[in-house]
This record gives C-alpha cells, structure tokens and sequence, in this order.
C-alpha cells in the first residue's frame, strides 16, 4: 500500500513536472531480434515506438524519451539506465514474439520470478543479447539467461513498483483486444533484465508473434504498426490519468479526511451514520474495498481477515488481490471502507469495476 500512496505523493510534490516515459524499441544494430517470415523484430519494434511517441508528444505534459531513435545497437544497461537517468514514470520496451508453431496473440510482462516454462523461454531470448556486449560477465555478475536457476536468487527489485506495472500492463492488453481487436495472451511475469535494472514502473510488450502468417503480416504493414502505436499510447494516457496528483490527492485526502473524523468526533462519521446517508448508486459499476495484496494464497474467510465477512480473492500477474464487500452503491462503500479501517486495515481503499470486472479508475467514476 505504501507504493500506492508514494507514487501519487511524488506527482503532488511538483505538478508542473511533466510526465516523462521512456520508450524503448527492442533490438537493434547487429542484435536483429527474430525474423519470423522474414520480417525484421528490430525494424518493427522501432517503427512502433516511433508511432507511440509521436502520439504522447501531441500532449502539453508528456515528455517522450527514447532509448534509439536509429537502428543502432544499445545494451540492455544502457537502457534501463537510461530510463534511471531521467527520472522517468514509465519504461516501456517494445518487441516482436516467434515461436516454431503458429502461435499468435500480446501479451505484456511485467517483472517477477515465474517458473512458467513459456515464460522463462521468452525471457532467455530476449536477455540473450547480453552475450553480444563487451565484457558482459562483469557487467551482469554472472547472470546467464540460459541457465534458469541462476534468477531464483534475483530478489524482486521492482516490489515497490509492481502494482503500477500491473495496471500499465493490464491497459495495454485491454487496448489491444478492445481497439485493435487483437487476440491477447494476458499480462506475465518473468526475469527480463532491463526491467530488472529500471527503477519506475516498467512494462515489456509483446505485440504479436512474425511467425505467425497473419500476425506477422499484420505487424510488418504501416497501418497494423500505427493501431498498436495508438494503443499503447491511449494505455499510457489512461494509466497517466490514474496516478496524476489532480486527481489523486482528492481521493487521497478524501479518506485521510474520513480517517481523521473517525478518531476526532466519532459522532459525525462512523459506518452506522454513513448508512443514514443518501444513496449514490453507479449503474454498470462495482465499488471493492482492497484490504491487501500479497503472493501468499489465503482462504477468503473472516478467520484470514479479522473477522470481516464477505471477502473475495482475484489473482492479477503474481499476486492476489484481497477485497471486502461489493456495492453499486458508493456511499455504502465508504461504510465498508471505514469498517475495513477500524478493523486494522489503515491501508484500504476503494477500488472501483465496470459491469465487465475490469478496474476504472476511481476519479473518474465520480466524475
């Protein structure tokens, strides 16, 4: 919870601070990628990027950074370092799947220790440009992306991050299937160095496989790169919006304020005088009390959750989502909400789910 908070805490800070992403187009100079029917991943990759960032860059507050603009070699160091350098919000790295079969559809990583053998198998090809950099046993402390035990003693160092990763990811996946209507392998987790080495909220996307005939001829045409350009740019634009201090600190201090009546006058706001007020039904949309988030699998039941009833589990990537009551009704969302916080869950929050269980932001659903 307290990355939740520290990332709109940091926009507040400085609102005139523009939002920096960093885009990074995957491959590049003498590491070609893969070159499923004769497609080049490198040329695509950097095509699409160059499409995403002419899309953020038409926005007033949203500067665009890229890793190359050229088809130039870059070490995977180098771009996460970049990223690092910059004090970026976002990195966003941007490739082209293969297989052996006829294997189709996205899918967007996020970082985390996955045993998936699909997944490892990804991930060793796209960290195995490392063995084509100078001096790369000193540079990555042994790291051997063919050697898959050599990660599982790689600590998360992305933890704090991981929840807006998630939702970047989730974003993304959702514009390829909804705008592009693009078929969609869903989010993963799993050892890809350069998100590794970043430091903010970090995305790795698969936009499609080139060995699949109809994918791959889909994503090497103009007019395939500029629909998933434009998909991943209306992502960020909606995950930009989620985190944006304007919005935010509203809702922030909305629950701060709840809190602080709670324990000064506990006459004005307590769970039963919420109850007298008026309804505020959301039509289509299912207000949720997030108690936690956590890798451990615990039964929904009051025994796991001090005693609160009615608790639903939802697994999002590598973790599970704990919830606490369900309601069109937003006034009494904030009854449960304040129960969640007397019962000890000082963390909890309201999150909001249209009619197809996928998260809206909050703000935006009040407005």
């Amino acid at each position: 919870m307290g990355s939740y908070f520290s990332a709109f805490a940091k926009a507040e800070q400085d609102p005139s601070k523009k939002f920096k992403v960093v885009l990074d187009a995957g491959h590049g100079g003498n590491d070609g990628g893969n070159k499923g029917n004769g497609y080049s991943e490198k040329d695509i990759a950097l095509k699409i990027v160059l499409a995403v960032g002419k899309e953020l860059e038409k926005l007033p507050d949203v500067e665009v950074i890229y890793t190359r603009k050229t088809d130039v070699f870059l070490e995977l160091w180098e771009r996460a370092d970049i990223a690092n350098t910059a004090n970026a919000d976002l990195f966003i790295s941007v490739h082209c799947n293969a297989h052996s079969s006829q294997a189709k559809g996205t899918e967007t990583f996020v970082l985390g220790i996955n045993g998936n053998a699909k997944n490892m198998a990804i991930a060793k090809k796209e960290n195995s440009v490392i063995f084509l950099e100078e001096n790369y046993e000193k540079r990555y402390a042994g790291f051997d992306p063919n050697k898959p035990e050599t990660t599982i003693g790689l600590e998360l160092m992305q933890e704090e991050y991981l929840d807006q990763s998630i939702n970047l990811a989730s974003f993304v996946e959702n514009e390829f299937t909804g705008s592009v209507k693009r078929s969609s392998r869903g989010v993963k987790q799993s050892i890809f160095w350069v998100l590794h080495r970043s430091v903010m909220p970090s995305v790795l996307i698969e936009t499609g496989f080139l060995t699949n005939n109809e994918e791959g001829k889909f994503l090497n045409s103009k007019a395939g790169q500029q629909k998933m350009a434009k998909a991943i740019s209306k992502a960020v634009t909606t995950y930009k919006k989620s985190v944006q201090a304007n919005d935010a600190t509203e809702i922030i201090e909305e629950e701060i304020d709840i809190v602080k009546v709670i324990k000064e006058d506990p006459v004005v706001k307590t769970p039963n005088s919420i109850e007298t007020e008026k309804p505020e039904i959301y039509k289509d949309i299912n207000f949720k009390v997030q108690l936690a988030a956590s890798k451990r699998k615990l039964e929904p039941k009051p025994y796991n959750f001090k005693k609160l009833q009615n608790i639903s589990r939802e697994k999002e990537g590598d973790l599970y989502r704990y919830y606490y009551e369900s309601t069109s009704d937003y006034t009494l969302a904030r009854k449960f909400l304040l129960e969640a916080k007397n019962a000890g869950y000082e963390g909890a929050f309201i999150v909001s789910f249209n009619k197809n269980e996928i998260k809206v932001p909050l703000k935006q659903v009040l407005n």
